[in-house]
């Protein structure tokens, strides 16, 4: 591989941000399927997002005093399998 000096790779990336600027998507773009790598990559980060988002539920729902029960019904689990996910920490713990 040839090494490109500084000013060809800012000629290539300026090349690429005008593409970008005008892209316009042709009918039937917006449905493409995504690439396998990267459709498994977004749905990695999608999945993070969410554990985040249920992690910080159950800790609002353990500070109004919900049971693990209750929290384990929610969730589709176990009080005890919640509690063990989610309950390190918890001052609450019943």
């Amino acid at each position: 591989m040839t090494r490109r000096s500084i000013e060809e790779i800012k000629a290539r990336a300026d090349e690429f941000a005008d593409r970008f600027e005008n892209y316009e998507p042709a009918p039937g773009d917006e449905g493409a399927p995504l690439p396998p790598v990267l459709a498994v990559k977004l749905a990695a980060w999608r999945r993070g997002v969410a554990e985040r988002e249920l992690a910080d539920a159950v800790r609002g729902a353990r500070a109004q005093r919900l049971s693990w029960r209750e929290v384990g019904d929610a969730i589709g689990t176990t009080g005890e399998a919640a509690r063990q996910r989610y309950g390190a920490g918890d001052v609450s713990d019943e």
